[in-house]
């Protein structure tokens, strides 16, 4: 009997099936698609540094750096697909006519803080699930200044990539060395901690957020 979780078996499917390509597609998506905003990307990112052995085998063999290489290409690429698209929806949001869900001044107010915090907002955005999807859109939409987009996007994506996946290769090393088990066993566990200590300042900045405006 499978006493795995849901999340573990997802996690492995990803791995032992699509390995590497499905792992690229997901990051990729969820870094610039607007369909990619649910997917898992911090917690596969680790699960993929714990597998980076199975990963680089089944891709010619090649040096685990190599995969970490490859996926934040992949993380690069999104955000620029993201801004590309979003630049190029931008000059039709600002012919939209106005109704109760859609205001100019939104697109405004999103401009005058991409040209404040602009920097800031890309590069945490890759920490942060949900944000990371939107954030490279919003900026092609309010014309964020190509240089800068793409510096703190290489940046944001050499970060959070090469941290959460060094992160996962390393500790699973140094638990199977010093404790004898491996973390491929605890997958399930790793996930659910890491989605929450992602998705908690989102929620409630979004829940607090408001209330704190009404009061």
């Amino acid at each position: 009997m499978d006493h795995k979780g849901i999340v573990q078996q997802f996690i492995e499917w990803i791995i032992y099936n699509g390995g590497l390509y499905v792992l690229l597609l997901v990051i990729f998506a969820e870094t610039g698609l607007l369909i990619g905003f649910f997917f898992p990307g911090d917690s596969l990112l680790f699960a993929a540094g714990i597998y980076t052995t199975e990963l680089a085998k089944s891709f010619f063999d090649v040096h685990y750096s190599v995969i970490i290489i490859l996926v934040i290409l992949a993380s690069i690429l999104g955000n620029m697909a993201g801004f590309w698209f979003g630049n190029k929806t931008g000059p039709l949001l600002y012919e939209r006519k106005e109704n109760w869900l859609f205001k100019r001044k939104y697109l405004v107010r999103a401009h005058d803080f991409y040209e404040q915090y602009g920097k800031g907002t890309i590069f945490l955005a890759k920490f942060l699930p949900i944000v990371r999807t939107f954030a490279p859109i919003v900026a092609g939409v309010v014309k964020m200044d190509k240089k800068t987009f793409h510096f703190y996007n290489i940046l944001g994506s050499i970060c959070w990539v090469g941290s959460m996946m060094l992160g996962g290769h390393y500790l699973q090393a140094w638990v199977q060395a010093k404790y004898g088990y491996s973390l491929k066993d605890h997958i399930e566990v790793i996930a659910i901690v890491i989605i929450l200590i992602t998705t908690l300042p989102v929620i409630y900045k979004i829940v607090f957020g408001k209330s704190q405006k009404t009061v």
